[in-house]
């Protein structure tokens, strides 16, 4: 019987579809660390997660299942054993599933119990449900392997405590949301509590698309005491040690790493997005507009920490309603980020739309229309940019913004990602004054202030026409965001809004607006997830449709 056992744990980051690169990144990884018995990874590693309708191609599985029996004969060596979570195909039926790699076979293979089907997750529309699973004995120890969702909710765990495993192990592919690392915590301490076994919660690190992933992989001991505790976005291979005691296994002691706090985490969630997003889609850098205002400055912050300086560049488009301190502020924005900036004024592109469209708008006064086409040409000049020399353009706008409709289709809302699309209006203060005062431990921008004190605060304006203010038609932020979290993020009505002290008209009104605003934001760019409720992963509301909770 084994009553040691040494367990490397690789909370690590994996590439869509890129199954070769997948899989040698583990081989690499355990020739690292021949010293111990097992190796573990994150759920579905090979393959990446999330794989949507990609892995419902069977050549996926083909490949999955070729480059997995390579992995598998490695272990012939006598070195590690792995944990390497799949894909699996058995009667026909598809499964999310981890295999287990040991002496140049695959010695099990788990599939998972509880398949997640709300947020972002969609695995009932693609995957199988498992059996509950009993443990797998590996080299003497029956190790329980709990994967994601099965560790979230009671019964696979019970009934792996009841069929004899020793040992929990759980791969996760949990993706970042803020205050999710105290819920993953409380998910282990539940399991635990029920089964009295130690847990491992290994979950990965990196951005796919619109989802970013924190890691917060830890080790938790029969007694609930965290024996280790990994850092946030950060790929780490961590070997823990296990003895057998008369109480059952326990690991020994490690580093438990202190976690960000809410506004550090956002922060790292946008570079972390956004430089996955722009490297693994090859893109050259990133453009974007630069107007002097508080969304961009901080949109071009990002970008810079995330991508270099030399990788972004910023486009200031004035047109006659734009203001000297907008254009100063921009310069001295892009010169505190050392960024390129260029200067294309749009007054002839607007000069000549008022000529082509004057015929048909004679006798009208100007109105949004007019403001529009103003954002639609800078729209249509970032993205020649981006189509001339390949840069990806970023979008600047807030979540405010897009759930009442405050930003153009084929203008400001044209580009190819947005660091803001999850990020309200207050927060972006917030997070601007944060970043003024303190660099970000994954940034690679400059140390001391990115954008000037006025950017901050200056009363918001689009300058589309004279002397705007953007609380010209909209409450206070402060107000407007405490509504929208209300009505987006907890689906309250407008009676309860208005419960809470706030003026019904209005309420009636953000509530109207968020409704009509939803073919925008079907048109909008991805931007990462930051909260619970984000436009498009997580929110999803039909285009049409006549309810109101108030008439």
């Amino acid at each position: 019987m084994t009553d040691r056992l040494k367990i490397a744990l690789a909370q690590f980051s994996q590439n869509v579809g890129d199954l070769r690169g997948n899989a040698d990144a583990m081989l690499v990884a355990r020739s690292k660390h021949m010293g111990a018995d097992l190796i573990a990874f994150p759920e579905l590693q090979l393959i990446g997660y999330p794989t949507e309708d990609l892995v419902l191609k069977p050549a996926l599985h083909a490949e999955a299942e070729a480059e997995l029996q390579r992995m598998a004969k490695v272990t012939a060596d006598g070195g590690p054993g792995m944990l390497v979570g799949t894909t699996h195909v058995r009667d026909r039926l598809l499964y999310n599933a981890v295999a287990v790699l040991d002496g140049g076979e695959v010695i099990a293979t788990v599939l998972k119990h509880e398949l997640p089907n709300y947020g972002v997750f969609d695995e009932k529309r693609v995957f199988a449900s498992g059996p509950l699973p009993g443990p797998v004995n590996f080299r003497g120890v029956r190790i329980g392997i709990p994967i994601c969702e099965d560790m979230w909710l009671s019964p696979v765990c019970e009934c792996l405590a009841e069929t004899g495993a020793e040992i929990l192990i759980s791969p996760n592919a949990s993706p970042y949301e803020l205050g999710k690392d105290d819920r993953r915590l409380s998910a282990g301490v539940g399991r635990v509590t029920e089964t009295g076994l130690p847990l491992v919660m290994l979950n990965r690190v990196g951005g796919q698309d619109e989802v970013v992933f924190d890691g917060t992989s830890y080790v938790m001991n029969p007694d609930r005491s965290l024996a280790v505790g990994f850092r946030e976005w950060d790929e780490q291979i961590i070997v823990t040690d296990w003895t057998r005691t008369a109480d059952g296994w326990r690991c020994a002691p490690g580093e438990v790493a202190t976690h960000d706090d809410d506004l550090t985490s956002i922060y790292h969630a946008m570079i972390v997005g956004l430089r996955d997003y722009v490297t693994r889609n090859r893109f050259p850098g990133v453009v974007l507009g630069l107007s002097g205002g508080i969304d961009s400055a901080l949109s071009a912050a990002v970008a810079v920490d995330a991508l270099g300086a030399d990788k972004v560049w910023c486009v200031m488009m004035p047109s006659r309603f734009t203001s000297q301190e907008s254009l100063d502020d921009a310069a001295e924005c892009a010169r505190l980020l050392g960024v390129r900036l260029d200067s294309v004024p749009i007054g002839a592109a607007m000069d000549a739309f008022d000529g082509m469209l004057s015929p048909l708008f004679e006798g009208r006064g100007r109105d949004i229309a007019e403001e529009n086409i103003q954002s639609r040409i800078r729209g249509v000049t970032l993205m020649a940019l981006s189509n001339k020399f390949g840069p990806m353009l970023l979008t600047t706008g807030n979540k405010s913004e897009m759930s009442v409709g405050y930003a153009t289709i084929y203008g400001d809302m044209a580009g190819g990602y947005s660091v803001l699309k999850d990020v309200y209006k207050t927060t972006v203060f917030e997070l601007s004054r944060w970043r003024n005062a303190n660099l970000p431990r994954l940034g690679v921008g400059a140390t001391g202030l990115v954008m000037p004190e006025r950017v901050i605060t200056k009363p918001p304006s689009a300058e589309l026409r004279d002397n705007q203010k953007d609380q010209d038609s909209l409450p206070p932020y402060d107000d407007l965001d405490a509504i929208l979290l209300d009505l987006v993020e907890h689906e309250r009505s407008v009676e309860d809004v208005v419960a809470k002290g706030f003026d019904r008209e209005t309420v009636v009104k953000i509530e109207r607006l968020l409704h009509v605003a939803e073919y925008k934001r079907r048109q909008a760019p991805p931007g990462v997830k930051i909260g619970r409720r984000s436009f498009g992963r997580d929110r999803r509301y039909p285009i049409t449709h006549a309810f109101r909770t108030v008439r």
